[in-house]
């Protein structure tokens, strides 16, 4: 990315009290806090995708929807095999062991903008470990 495209935002000290705050914390409650402005305000952290118009010739035709090609790759429940599912959560993160542990617990968003194919490879691999994973 070139320096012209650079936006440079002035934080006021509230702001950036708030900022620094958020960077302190881990990838798990940074997550929580994520999808709490998702319920409350609406708010989503993911990259909006921008929907095409298909334009046909006949006018009253759907348009038809294009194939999802990035995922997220959300855990849902780690079932019984606990451990089994937290070393799949290290290897797909790098994250260290506390915080696979919790974000295993917890559920959350695993990975996010994953490509078709490793998002199904890595649901395979959680279910085979006994994990309830969600594309979305």
């Amino acid at each position: 990315m070139s320096e012209e495209n650079t936006v440079t935002v002035e934080l006021s000290k509230g702001e950036q009290s708030v900022v620094d705050a958020i960077e302190k914390l881990t990838v798990v409650e940074a997550n929580n806090v994520a999808k709490y402005f998702e319920e409350k305000y609406g708010i989503s952290a993911a990259a909006p995708v921008a929907v095409a118009a298909v334009g046909g010739a006949a006018g009253g035709d759907a348009p038809v929807a294009e194939e999802k090609s990035a995922f997220n790759v959300v855990l849902k429940d780690c079932g019984a095999q606990k451990i089994a599912v937290i070393k799949v959560v290290r290897e797909a993160t790098g994250l260290g062991l506390g915080e696979a542990k919790a974000l295993a617990e917890g559920g959350g968003t695993i990975k996010e903008n994953v490509k078709k194919e490793e998002a199904e490879e890595m649901k395979k691999k959680f279910e085979e470990a006994g994990a309830t994973i969600e594309l979305q």
